[in-house]
């Protein structure tokens, strides 16, 4: 495949370093199409050229591509924030977007005397620390709140260098007389007391509320040995506020220190992944970043973009990394873990849950605003799970009902675009088959109604949804090809037990994720199939029932028979009624008729 391509690409690729690196493609206009990184550039560049793509994006991609530019680098690291920065300052055409329209705020503390600790949704280059971002507002005014009911601080604006206290340039202000300050600007707080404070609260930000607790108790035993019980009574509150704090938000093992934690869950078009921060066992950052594919990129792909988003925009350090999966890149001085039993396993479940949860809200937002889209994508998706080449737009199911080959009744219920469309339902009364023979049934079944499609032209299926398993499936299949229907329309079956998806020739079944769209459409197919089915069974069964007991009675018609049905409920409430009651419905005459006739019976 590579001598297909111009000699200006093929020479740049014999001459790639075997090393790690970024790459960019370029069209013929050089606009940038596409940024990615690679541990062996010449072997992840090399090969994009010689095979052939199944995505039509992919293909259309490689096509465009007239030249080619690498940036060697000595680490996976590098290359990873190398490609990161390219990605967003130049937004080439065909890599991952990542949906993030929001600002979120951070927390900051000033870098000046007596810091000023505030939420900001401005992240400046300049010397003050930042913490966050949080995607939660909730989370972030109870830690502020929290943090200002511990320790009282400044929150004016004035210079306040020792040279200015010195001079007694400023008074103490309202927030010093409620309480709110402890009045720095007029020395009656120490700067030792206050970047104490600044301290802990560093600490309690980061989640390392253990730290805080650890400090206060020394300092209340101190006070409590110095006999100042007042200022240790304080500071016993404080810690009881800082414990309730953390028994609230500690949900994983406290021995879980440090770490970040990360799963995903994606489709044909977008990928899912959530992010928890935990410290201390205590989730102190959770936020789930929304990745829009442009290549059908892997779920390794977008993982590993995400865990470098993330990490850079938080700026985490943590040495250990919770995934569902080990990526081809490696962080420096991290390691991945993929938890398998225990409270670790249980903060991974909980983490994809998360992203789970995210998603659905998401698609709910999409069915709402945008359901054309939305249709689409599920279309798509089934397309994509069964292996079909047109999407799945008019579905039709089928199941049979019978009691021991009795009143034998097949079902039709009809999806267009995902949907009941309960005007097309079908149903048929059973006419060549005697006897509880299922497949023969169903062969019955999908000829006439298949005969019927062709010969009046209407619309013909994409999809045949057979309740049940090989059986079933194997006689709707002899009905398909004596009408040449086969190879022209996707029939399968499903199987009850465990939900096992049949194709025709393949002997072991398809399991689909029990999450999945694609298998909620197929059983909810599958069950309108049974409940349509049943109905028009029962209804069979009581007009047969009628026929074959209250027609064999002289002078009690159709009509009469059906008021009493309708007024006692079934023939054996006829039975059990008295003269009396029967003639309050059908008059004393006919009344009498009935009667007798099963009087006689019991006789």
């Amino acid at each position: 495949m590579i001598e297909h391509f111009s000699d200006h690409i093929q020479s740049i690729l014999k001459t790639l370093p075997e090393s790690p690196g970024v790459y960019r493609y370029y069209d013929i206009d050089n606009n940038l199409l596409y940024v990615g990184k690679a541990k062996n550039l010449k072997k992840r560049v090399s090969s994009y050229f010689s095979k052939e793509h199944d995505t039509f994006r992919l293909r259309l991609m490689v096509k465009k591509i007239v030249d080619i530019k690498t940036v060697k680098v000595d680490t996976e690291m590098d290359a990873l924030i190398l490609e990161n920065n390219l990605i967003k300052s130049l937004t080439p055409k065909y890599n991952i977007m990542l949906r993030d329209d929001k600002t979120y705020p951070w927390i900051v503390i000033k870098n000046e005397p007596f810091p000023r600790v505030f939420q900001t949704r401005q992240l400046k280059k300049d010397n003050d620390e930042y913490y966050g971002p949080y995607p939660s507002l909730t989370t972030m005014y109870i830690l502020l709140d929290l943090i200002k009911s511990l320790y009282p601080l400044r929150s004016c604006t004035l210079d306040l260098s020792e040279d200015n206290i010195n001079k007694k340039k400023y008074t103490a202000c309202l927030e010093f007389q409620i309480g709110k300050c402890k009045a720095p600007c007029v020395s009656k707080q120490s700067f030792a007391e206050y970047d104490n404070s600044i301290k802990h609260i560093r600490q309690i930000i980061k989640g390392d509320i253990n730290f805080a607790i650890k400090d206060l108790k020394n300092q209340m035993h101190e006070s409590a040995d110095n006999l100042e019980f007042e200022a240790a009574g304080i500071l016993k509150k404080k810690i009881e506020l800082l414990e309730k704090y953390q028994s609230k938000s500690t949900i994983v093992h406290p021995s879980i220190t440090d770490t970040d934690v990360f799963s995903i869950i994606s489709d044909d078009k977008v990928a899912y992944v959530n992010y928890f921060k935990v410290m201390n066992g205590t989730i102190i950052q959770a936020q789930t970043l929304e990745l829009k594919k442009r290549l059908e990129e892997s779920d390794e792909e977008m993982l590993v973009f995400a865990i470098n988003e993330i990490r850079t925009r938080y700026n985490s350090l943590s040495k250990e990394i919770f995934v569902p999966f080990e990526p081809e890149f490696a962080f420096e001085n991290a390691k991945y873990v993929i938890p398998k039993i225990g409270d670790k396993k249980h903060l991974l479940d909980l983490c994809f849950k998360n992203a789970e949860l995210y998603k659905k809200e998401r698609e709910k937002q999409l069915a709402i605003i945008d359901p054309e889209r939305h249709t689409d994508r599920i279309m798509q998706q089934m397309m994509k799970d069964l292996r079909m080449k047109v999407e799945p737009r008019r579905i039709e199911g089928f199941d049979n009902s019978n009691i021991q080959g009795d009143y034998a009744v097949s079902a039709m219920p009809v999806f267009i675009d995902g949907k009941p469309a309960k005007k097309e339902y079908r149903h048929y009364n059973v006419k060549t088959v005697v006897g509880p023979d299922d497949f023969a049934t169903m062969e019955e079944v999908i000829l006439r109604r298949y005969s019927r499609v062709l010969e009046e032209k209407l619309p013909m299926p994409q999809l045949i949804v057979i309740d049940g398993g090989k059986g079933q499936l194997g006689a709707a299949i002899n009905s398909l090809r004596k009408l040449d229907l086969m190879g022209k329309v996707t029939v399968i079956g499903i199987a009850k037990r465990l939900e096992e998806i049949y194709f025709p020739g393949d002997s072991v079944p398809m399991y689909l994720d029990k999450r999945s769209e694609t298998l909620k459409i197929i059983q909810q197919i599958r069950d309108e199939a049974h409940r349509f089915g049943i109905t028009h069974h029962r209804n069979k069964r009581s007009r047969e029932t009628f026929k074959t007991e209250l027609s064999e009675i002289k002078g009690i018609s159709d009509k009469t028979g059906q008021k009493l049905l309708t007024e006692l409920k079934s023939v054996k409430g006829i039975k059990e009624a008295t003269l009396a009651e029967l003639a309050l419905i059908i008059g004393n005459s006919k009344a009498n008729l009935v009667y007798e006739f099963f009087k006689s019976q019991i006789s």
